[in-house]
């Protein structure tokens, strides 16, 4: 089937090049014929993917403005080089400069008092590996890929866990490992605002798979200062 779907695609293709757009073509998005084999479900799961990883990205470029000291520890000058090597490419989020950590590993990772790399790095990354594992590892849905309301549900939570360490993980003279929210005046909690983007993002979309494939979502309550990160890549 998939075959055959992205054989559809090819000869909308070839149709689209002779043919010019007309009035009622849609506007404000990159379309392109593999749209026909979408199903509306696909294109709200494509919107919240791309918003999420927005959301990423700005809390990445927050997070080296509020510790710029982490670039230094990288191989790259300016934190530009840094967001561009983050969210440039299809990368699977697997850099080599994290040990072969991915996902969740490297979240943790980056909040480990001798950890001696760039820590912005190593938890954006951490966070976009596991993001992207949420969605199967797709960067586009079709309606032949079963996404999974549970690895979306798993995935707002693991976010809830990451930030509670993130504003607790301290070294050993007590300092915070990475500075995001601000509670003296003026107070400054957009990190807190962003982050809240994303677990919504997940939250709501996860509501919408479940009911449309008629499943349950298992809810899990834990005290953040025990949570663990719930899994994904494993889940079918």
């Amino acid at each position: 089937m998939r075959r055959l779907a992205v054989l559809l695609c090819l000869l909308l293709a070839a149709c689209s090049s002779k043919t010019p757009a007309t009035k009622g073509s849609p506007s404000g998005t990159n379309f392109t014929p593999a749209q026909f084999v979408k199903s509306d479900i696909d294109r709200v799961a494509e919107a919240h993917q791309r918003d999420l990883f927005a959301s990423l990205q700005v809390l990445a470029e927050k997070l080296y403005r509020r510790n710029p000291k982490e670039l230094k520890k990288g191989r790259l000058a300016k934190p530009e080089e840094a967001i561009q090597r983050l969210f440039g490419g299809r990368h699977n989020w697997q850099f080599p400069e994290l040990e072969g950590k991915r996902g969740t590993d490297a979240i943790q990772m980056a909040l480990k008092p001798d950890y001696g790399g760039d820590r912005v790095f190593a938890f954006v990354a951490g966070l976009g590996g596991m993001m992207l594992d949420a969605f199967d590892g797709h960067y586009e849905a079709y309606m032949l890929d079963d996404i999974d309301a549970q690895k979306l549900y798993n995935a707002g939570r693991n976010v809830e866990i990451a930030v509670w360490k993130l504003s607790n993980a301290r070294d050993g003279d007590g300092s915070l490992l990475l500075l995001s929210n601000d509670t003296a005046p003026p107070a400054n909690l957009t990190f807190e605002r962003e982050f809240g983007k994303i677990i919504g993002n997940f939250d709501t979309l996860s509501r919408i798979i479940a009911d449309r494939t008629n499943r349950t979502v298992v809810k899990v309550v834990q005290s953040m200062a025990t949570a663990v990160f719930l899994p994904i890549a494993a889940l079918k």
